[in-house]
């Protein structure tokens, strides 16, 4: 049931903002006496910290909107990085516990200054360049490579029927044949043609009137390789000093 609603309320949060986003880019289009899809082309930092706040500032009451419409943005980046953070911290501190156990907030410390200093290229004047470069290479793609592997670790290396088990143990049924072929088949197989679909269907990368040279190109290609090179790489080291056979 807490799927269910989760993911309805998704949808309809989705549902809504699509509502949100074009009324206020066919009010820019009326403004501008140019067509919607014209307006749209604004992408990224321009439609975000340009297109909006002219639309916003055209409001009654532009000022407390535009105070609402900023804090949701630094709310939402917040949310994002403590979500991002904790899954680092957690995995750490899980992995060497007898190092880390006590010091929690000084590796916490030390990582978020490692990401404050990283970060400090998006401040400089080719910022806007940085920024598009992580958002097309940083995510997306790369999440879904993620999501993949571990869809076959749980479905093929775990095993469906122990990770069937474990469901009836946490929810007192055990999972139909529809979810199994979907977690064993169907799944991996649609995240695969997705992941594939998108590296070799990749339009050049350009920036307003730049577009970004061949090596910078590899540079975002290392940025999103280095996303879930780490998952195969550290399931060879299990595999090399876990004793045992491989088999077992």
């Amino acid at each position: 049931r807490d799927a269910l609603v989760t993911s309805a309320v998704n949808c309809l949060t989705s549902f809504l903002s699509g509502f949100v986003i074009f009324t206020v880019l066919g009010y820019m289009a009326e403004m501008r006496d140019v067509e919607v899809e014209d307006v749209a082309r604004d992408k990224g930092p321009s439609l975000l910290f340009i297109t909006y706040p002219e639309a916003i500032a055209n409001m009654v009451g532009s000022t407390f909107f535009a105070i609402i419409f900023f804090l949701m943005m630094i709310t939402l980046g917040l949310d994002s990085t403590f979500g991002g953070l904790e899954a680092v911290i957690t995995a750490v501190m899980d992995e060497y516990p007898q190092v880390l156990a006590g010091r929690r907030e000084l590796f916490v410390l030390g990582l978020i200054t490692v990401c404050f200093l990283g970060s400090l290229s998006t401040l400089t004047y080719g910022g806007a360049y940085v920024v598009k470069l992580l958002e097309e290479f940083g995510a997306g793609c790369s999440i879904l490579a993620v999501v993949l592997l571990e869809t076959i670790a749980v479905s093929w290396f775990y095993g469906i029927q122990r990770f069937s088990h474990d469901v009836k143990a946490m929810l007192g049924f055990t999972p139909g044949m529809f979810w199994k072929v979907c977690w064993v088949a169907v799944s991996p197989a649609l995240l695969a043609f997705i992941v594939i679909s998108s590296l070799l269907d990749q339009p050049p990368l350009t920036l307003f009137d730049y577009q970004y040279p061949e090596w910078s190109i590899s540079v975002g290609y290392l940025i999103g390789a280095s996303s879930f090179i780490c998952i195969p790489f550290y399931m060879v080291y299990k595999l090399v000093w876990t004793p045992g056979s491989l088999k077992q």
